[in-house]
């Protein structure tokens, strides 16, 4: 039988460091996903899992269980992430660069159908706000609830919905023309 979260954490707040590893499998796909999904770079999700996953264990005397664990992580995670997103965004006006979220190079396999609607997608979301990114990532592709998204980004549950009905808003809107011109050429 697996262990829960709950009990795995209450080890690691014991002195149980070893138990840690098992949280770190369990979570570190979906935190990767939450990562790149805001980033759109896989070198720099790698590196905010890491950190997300050190400051985690660093926190983790703080951890109250008022929440999941999961929620938890994935708060700390979007933080990391907002804060890489905030020091890029810094970065490129003190230099002069567009960030982007996209390769300038498209590789072979986005060539096709598929791939330029997952290019239209990431291009579609480098137009919301970070905010508006994560709790957007956190509802569609980590399948997360309200209430959890709002504990993620330490919102009130009104906001929450309302952090996630306005990016569906946008990504309809900017995606529009994209699905008209492939849908003729189809």
């Amino acid at each position: 039988m697996e262990a829960s979260d709950q009990d795995l954490v209450a080890r690691v707040q014991s002195g149980d460091h070893h138990a840690y590893r098992y949280l770190v499998e369990r979570y570190s796909r979906g935190v990767f996903r939450l990562a790149y999904r805001m980033t759109g770079s896989e070198q720099d999700a790698e590196d905010i899992v890491q950190e997300s996953f050190l400051k985690a264990f660093r926190q983790m005397h703080r951890f109250e269980s008022r929440s999941g664990f999961g929620t938890w992580l994935y708060r700390i995670t979007a933080n990391c992430a907002l804060d890489f997103l905030r020091l890029r965004q810094r970065h490129a006006e003190a230099t002069g660069e567009m960030p982007g979220l996209t390769s300038a190079e498209p590789a072979p396999d986005r060539l096709t159908y598929s791939s330029e609607l997952r290019l239209g997608i990431a291009d579609a979301l480098g137009t919301l706000s970070p905010q508006e990114r994560a709790a957007f990532v956190l509802r569609h592709y980590q399948g997360c609830g309200i209430q959890e998204i709002a504990g993620s980004l330490n919102l009130s549950e009104t906001a929450a919905k309302n952090t996630v009905f306005r990016p569906v808003q946008k990504l309809r809107r900017h995606l529009e023309p994209l699905c008209a011109t492939m849908t003729r050429t189809n």
